[in-house]
């Protein structure tokens, strides 16, 4: 097992594992506890009450953070016809239909961090999804990107805005980035909440007893945050 550095272990020192922190708390407590020369990322972990191994419990859904993640998200459109110039137009880094089909499968490019999709496309998109499945950018409706030419311009500024997707791993936990270091409390408040927000109105019909069972916030490489499950749902709006 790995051993932390001394910056580490101060960091973590600031830390109570046996309190559960407030949001607003653990929020400062992230800016305290980093000590990165580079400008990290701010994490939520979310332990959740569902099965995984059910398939109606496992939550694949998007949330729009009012002040994004603080990185540039690099947007790939599967269209044809009049669409492509729509979705170059409205921001879309890369647009276009066999063409673009062919460099992912022949050329492994995959220089984009989400792929959205027209319906009449999915026919020749799903001929890639052994490759794009697994980096999780296959187009989906649950994730909303797949929608029809006339939505385009309207979903590419979502994403690149701060519309994120999240889905539970294996184990029921939800890893979801919020913001950077740099963002003002107020600005990862916000996003916080919006986050839960999204987390509560996600819940599957099938899960059981304690929904939000654990919080975790953390910045890149800092230490783990315990965060009250119950306030953390309270703050929401």
């Amino acid at each position: 097992m790995a051993r932390h550095g001394k910056k580490y272990r101060e960091a973590a020192a600031k830390v109570d594992q046996d309190r559960l922190y407030s949001p607003d708390e653990a929020i400062a407590l992230v800016k305290e506890t980093s000590y990165v020369a580079f400008d990290p990322t701010v994490e939520v972990h979310l332990r959740l009450g569902i099965d995984p191994r059910h398939a109606d419990q496992n939550i694949r859904t998007t949330v729009a953070l009012p002040h994004g993640t603080g990185r540039r998200v690099r947007v790939l459109v599967f269209a044809q016809g009049e669409a492509v110039q729509a979705a170059l137009d409205a921001g879309a880094d890369f647009a276009g239909s066999d063409e673009l089909i062919a460099r992912i499968d022949k050329e492994n490019f995959f220089d984009f961090d989400v792929a959205i999709a027209t319906p009449d496309m999915m026919g020749k998109v799903g001929r890639i999804g052994r490759k794009l499945g697994p980096r999780g950018l296959m187009p989906n409706p649950k994730s909303g990107t797949i929608v029809p030419a006339e939505d385009l311009p309207r979903t590419i500024r979502e994403v690149k805005g701060g519309r994120v997707e999240f889905r539970n791993d294996k184990t029921g936990i939800l890893h979801v980035a919020i913001g950077k270091l740099s963002f003002t409390p107020d600005q990862l408040h916000a996003n916080f909440v919006a986050l839960m927000d999204a987390v509560k109105a996600a819940r599957p019909s099938g899960a059981k007893g304690t929904y939000v069972r654990s919080v975790t916030m953390t910045s890149t490489m800092g230490p783990g945050i315990p965060v009250n499950p119950a306030l953390a749902q309270s703050a929401t709006t």
